[in-house]
Protein backbone atom coordinates (compact mmCIF):
# COMPACT_ATOMS: atom_id res chain seq x y z
CA UNK A 1 0.00 0.00 0.00
CA UNK A 2 1.34 3.44 -0.94
CA UNK A 3 0.38 6.24 1.47
CA UNK A 4 2.61 9.21 0.57
CA UNK A 5 0.87 12.49 -0.15
CA UNK A 6 0.26 12.40 -3.88
CA UNK A 7 0.28 8.61 -4.10
CA UNK A 8 -2.45 6.73 -5.94
CA UNK A 9 -3.67 3.19 -5.47
CA UNK A 10 -6.34 1.24 -7.34
CA UNK A 11 -7.29 -2.18 -6.01
CA UNK A 12 -9.45 -4.55 -8.09
CA UNK A 13 -11.19 -1.54 -9.63
CA UNK A 14 -14.01 -2.41 -12.04
CA UNK A 15 -16.39 -0.12 -13.92
CA UNK A 16 -19.32 -1.28 -16.03
CA UNK A 17 -21.70 0.56 -18.32
CA UNK A 18 -24.63 -1.79 -18.77
CA UNK A 19 -23.27 -4.98 -20.30
CA UNK A 20 -19.91 -3.38 -21.17
CA UNK A 21 -17.02 -3.71 -18.73
CA UNK A 22 -14.92 -0.60 -19.38
CA UNK A 23 -12.37 -1.29 -16.63
CA UNK A 24 -11.84 -4.83 -15.40
CA UNK A 25 -10.17 -5.46 -12.01
CA UNK A 26 -7.32 -2.97 -12.42
CA UNK A 27 -4.60 -3.01 -9.76
CA UNK A 28 -2.17 -0.11 -9.89
CA UNK A 29 0.16 1.73 -7.51
CA UNK A 30 1.57 5.15 -8.38
CA UNK A 31 4.11 6.66 -6.01
CA UNK A 32 4.15 10.35 -5.17
CA UNK A 33 5.96 12.36 -7.83
CA UNK A 34 5.81 9.63 -10.49
CA UNK A 35 4.88 10.36 -14.09
CA UNK A 36 2.77 7.47 -15.37
CA UNK A 37 1.39 7.15 -18.89
CA UNK A 38 -1.64 5.04 -19.75
CA UNK A 39 -1.36 3.63 -23.26
CA UNK A 40 -3.61 1.45 -25.36
CA UNK A 41 -6.11 1.45 -28.22
CA UNK A 42 -9.23 3.60 -28.17
CA UNK A 43 -11.83 2.12 -25.85
CA UNK A 44 -9.29 0.28 -23.71
CA UNK A 45 -10.27 2.02 -20.44
CA UNK A 46 -7.78 4.88 -20.16
CA UNK A 47 -10.30 7.71 -19.88
CA UNK A 48 -12.62 5.73 -17.60
CA UNK A 49 -9.71 5.10 -15.25
CA UNK A 50 -8.91 8.81 -15.13
CA UNK A 51 -12.56 9.70 -14.57
CA UNK A 52 -12.69 7.38 -11.56
CA UNK A 53 -9.51 8.90 -10.13
CA UNK A 54 -11.00 12.37 -10.61
CA UNK A 55 -14.32 11.40 -9.01
CA UNK A 56 -16.49 11.88 -12.10
CA UNK A 57 -17.27 8.15 -12.04
CA UNK A 58 -17.41 5.67 -9.15
CA UNK A 59 -16.09 2.09 -9.31
CA UNK A 60 -18.66 -0.70 -9.30
CA UNK A 61 -16.13 -2.91 -7.51
CA UNK A 62 -12.80 -2.37 -5.78
CA UNK A 63 -11.53 0.84 -4.24
CA UNK A 64 -9.25 3.81 -4.86
CA UNK A 65 -6.94 5.55 -2.39
CA UNK A 66 -5.31 8.92 -3.01
CA UNK A 67 -2.64 10.02 -0.56
CA UNK A 68 -3.60 6.99 1.52
CA UNK A 69 -7.26 8.07 1.83
CA UNK A 70 -10.24 6.16 0.46
CA UNK A 71 -12.09 8.37 -2.02
CA UNK A 72 -15.26 6.41 -2.75
CA UNK A 73 -18.13 8.85 -2.90
CA UNK A 74 -15.84 11.89 -2.53
CA UNK A 75 -16.83 14.47 -5.19
CA UNK A 76 -14.20 15.85 -7.60
CA UNK A 77 -13.97 19.25 -5.91
CA UNK A 78 -13.07 17.63 -2.58
CA UNK A 79 -10.26 15.50 -4.03
CA UNK A 80 -6.69 16.79 -4.17
CA UNK A 81 -6.77 16.06 -7.88
CA UNK A 82 -7.27 18.18 -10.97
CA UNK A 83 -7.93 17.15 -14.55
CA UNK A 84 -7.08 18.61 -17.95
CA UNK A 85 -9.40 17.37 -20.68
CA UNK A 86 -8.82 16.95 -24.40
CA UNK A 87 -11.32 19.70 -25.29
CA UNK A 88 -9.86 22.44 -23.06
CA UNK A 89 -13.12 23.10 -21.13
CA UNK A 90 -12.29 26.79 -20.69
CA UNK A 91 -15.05 29.23 -19.83
CA UNK A 92 -15.59 31.14 -23.10
CA UNK A 93 -16.92 34.30 -21.42
CA UNK A 94 -13.87 34.62 -19.15
CA UNK A 95 -10.43 35.98 -19.96
CA UNK A 96 -7.33 33.82 -19.62
CA UNK A 97 -6.59 35.31 -16.20
CA UNK A 98 -10.18 34.79 -15.05
CA UNK A 99 -10.12 31.16 -16.18
CA UNK A 100 -6.94 30.51 -14.21
CA UNK A 101 -8.34 32.31 -11.16
CA UNK A 102 -11.64 30.42 -11.17
CA UNK A 103 -10.54 27.40 -9.15
CA UNK A 104 -8.71 29.56 -6.65
CA UNK A 105 -11.86 31.62 -6.04
CA UNK A 106 -13.85 28.42 -5.55
CA UNK A 107 -11.35 27.37 -2.88
CA UNK A 108 -11.70 30.69 -1.05
CA UNK A 109 -8.17 31.96 -1.70
CA UNK A 110 -7.88 35.67 -0.93
CA UNK A 111 -7.76 38.16 -3.80
CA UNK A 112 -4.14 39.24 -3.40
CA UNK A 113 -2.91 35.65 -3.38
CA UNK A 114 -5.08 34.81 -6.38
CA UNK A 115 -3.47 37.65 -8.35
CA UNK A 116 0.02 36.41 -7.45
CA UNK A 117 -0.69 32.79 -8.27
CA UNK A 118 -2.37 33.63 -11.58
CA UNK A 119 0.65 35.71 -12.63
CA UNK A 120 3.06 32.94 -11.61
CA UNK A 121 1.02 30.31 -13.45
CA UNK A 122 0.85 32.30 -16.69
CA UNK A 123 4.56 33.12 -16.49
CA UNK A 124 5.24 29.39 -16.32
CA UNK A 125 3.87 28.92 -19.84
CA UNK A 126 4.92 32.31 -21.25
CA UNK A 127 1.33 33.51 -21.54
CA UNK A 128 1.24 36.59 -19.31
CA UNK A 129 0.83 38.84 -22.35
CA UNK A 130 -2.39 37.01 -23.22
CA UNK A 131 -3.98 37.36 -19.77
CA UNK A 132 -6.80 39.61 -21.03
CA UNK A 133 -7.73 37.54 -24.08
CA UNK A 134 -10.78 35.32 -24.37
CA UNK A 135 -10.38 31.67 -25.42
CA UNK A 136 -11.79 32.36 -28.92
CA UNK A 137 -8.88 34.74 -29.53
CA UNK A 138 -6.26 32.03 -29.07
CA UNK A 139 -5.00 28.96 -30.91
CA UNK A 140 -5.88 25.47 -29.73
CA UNK A 141 -2.37 25.02 -28.35
CA UNK A 142 -2.62 28.23 -26.35
CA UNK A 143 -6.01 27.23 -24.99
CA UNK A 144 -4.70 23.87 -23.87
CA UNK A 145 -1.75 25.54 -22.13
CA UNK A 146 -4.23 27.75 -20.27
CA UNK A 147 -6.22 24.66 -19.27
CA UNK A 148 -3.04 23.11 -17.87
CA UNK A 149 -2.05 26.14 -15.82
CA UNK A 150 -5.63 26.53 -14.58
CA UNK A 151 -5.36 23.00 -13.21
CA UNK A 152 -1.94 23.71 -11.70
CA UNK A 153 -2.93 26.99 -10.05
CA UNK A 154 -4.89 25.20 -7.31
CA UNK A 155 -1.75 23.13 -6.53
CA UNK A 156 -3.22 19.63 -6.69
CA UNK A 157 -1.23 16.66 -5.45
CA UNK A 158 -2.24 14.65 -8.54
CA UNK A 159 -2.65 15.99 -12.08
CA UNK A 160 -4.66 13.95 -14.59
CA UNK A 161 -4.15 14.62 -18.31
CA UNK A 162 -6.68 13.03 -20.65
CA UNK A 163 -5.56 12.89 -24.30
CA UNK A 164 -4.66 16.56 -24.11
CA UNK A 165 -3.18 16.71 -27.62
CA UNK A 166 -5.83 14.74 -29.50
CA UNK A 167 -7.80 17.85 -30.54
CA UNK A 168 -4.75 19.80 -31.69
CA UNK A 169 -3.24 20.27 -35.11
CA UNK A 170 0.12 18.47 -35.37
CA UNK A 171 2.13 21.70 -35.28
CA UNK A 172 0.56 22.64 -31.93
CA UNK A 173 1.18 19.32 -30.19
CA UNK A 174 4.83 20.05 -29.41
CA UNK A 175 4.13 23.29 -27.55
CA UNK A 176 1.66 21.57 -25.21
CA UNK A 177 3.93 18.58 -24.62
CA UNK A 178 6.79 20.96 -23.79
CA UNK A 179 4.68 22.32 -20.93
CA UNK A 180 3.96 18.82 -19.63
CA UNK A 181 7.64 17.91 -19.91
CA UNK A 182 8.53 20.83 -17.67
CA UNK A 183 6.01 19.68 -15.06
CA UNK A 184 7.89 16.44 -14.52
CA UNK A 185 10.44 18.21 -12.33
CA UNK A 186 7.72 19.78 -10.14
CA UNK A 187 7.34 16.79 -7.84
CA UNK A 188 3.65 16.47 -8.71
CA UNK A 189 2.16 13.06 -9.45
CA UNK A 190 1.07 13.03 -13.11
CA UNK A 191 -1.12 10.46 -14.85
CA UNK A 192 -1.34 10.91 -18.61
CA UNK A 193 -3.64 9.04 -20.99
CA UNK A 194 -2.12 9.46 -24.42
CA UNK A 195 -1.54 8.21 -27.94
CA UNK A 196 1.73 10.19 -28.11
CA UNK A 197 3.94 7.14 -27.85
CA UNK A 198 7.27 8.88 -28.37
CA UNK A 199 6.47 11.37 -25.62
CA UNK A 200 5.42 8.59 -23.25
CA UNK A 201 8.64 6.73 -23.98
CA UNK A 202 10.86 9.75 -23.36
CA UNK A 203 9.06 11.38 -20.41
CA UNK A 204 7.35 8.72 -18.30
CA UNK A 205 8.71 6.95 -15.25
CA UNK A 206 6.22 4.13 -15.76
CA UNK A 207 3.92 3.15 -18.62
CA UNK A 208 0.86 0.90 -18.47
CA UNK A 209 -0.60 -0.68 -21.58
CA UNK A 210 -4.36 -1.29 -21.29
CA UNK A 211 -6.44 -3.51 -23.52
CA UNK A 212 -10.03 -4.58 -22.96
CA UNK A 213 -10.15 -2.69 -19.68
CA UNK A 214 -7.19 -4.56 -18.20
CA UNK A 215 -3.53 -3.72 -17.64
CA UNK A 216 -1.68 -6.10 -19.95
CA UNK A 217 1.83 -4.66 -19.45
CA UNK A 218 3.40 -2.31 -16.92
CA UNK A 219 6.92 -1.08 -16.18
CA UNK A 220 9.64 1.36 -17.24
CA UNK A 221 9.07 2.63 -20.80
CA UNK A 222 12.46 1.31 -21.93
CA UNK A 223 11.33 -2.19 -20.96
CA UNK A 224 7.66 -2.16 -21.94
CA UNK A 225 7.97 -0.37 -25.27
CA UNK A 226 11.15 -2.08 -26.41
CA UNK A 227 10.48 -5.60 -25.14
CA UNK A 228 6.83 -6.22 -24.22
CA UNK A 229 6.10 -9.61 -22.70
CA UNK A 230 2.35 -10.03 -23.15
CA UNK A 231 0.90 -10.92 -26.54
CA UNK A 232 -1.74 -8.18 -26.32
CA UNK A 233 0.87 -5.50 -25.60
CA UNK A 234 3.03 -6.82 -28.46
CA UNK A 235 0.09 -6.64 -30.87
CA UNK A 236 -0.76 -3.07 -29.84
CA UNK A 237 2.83 -1.86 -30.12
CA UNK A 238 3.32 -3.56 -33.48
CA UNK A 239 0.35 -1.58 -34.81
CA UNK A 240 1.87 1.64 -33.41
CA UNK A 241 5.27 0.92 -34.97
CA UNK A 242 3.62 0.10 -38.31
CA UNK A 243 1.82 3.47 -38.20
CA UNK A 244 5.12 5.31 -37.61
CA UNK A 245 4.10 6.67 -34.20
CA UNK A 246 6.96 5.03 -32.29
Amino acid sequence: MVTERGSVELVDVTKRYGDVTAVDKINLEIHAGEFLSLLGPSGCGKTTTLRMLAGFEQPDEGFIRISGQYVQGVPPYKRDVNTVFQHYALFPHMTVAENVAYGLRQKGVNKSEIATRVTEALDMVQMSKLADRKPRQMSGGQQQRVAIVRALAVEPEVLLLDEITSSLDPELVAEVLDVVRELKSSGMTIVLATHEMGFARDSSDVVCVLDGGRIVEQGPPSQVLANPQSERAKAFLQRIIASGRL
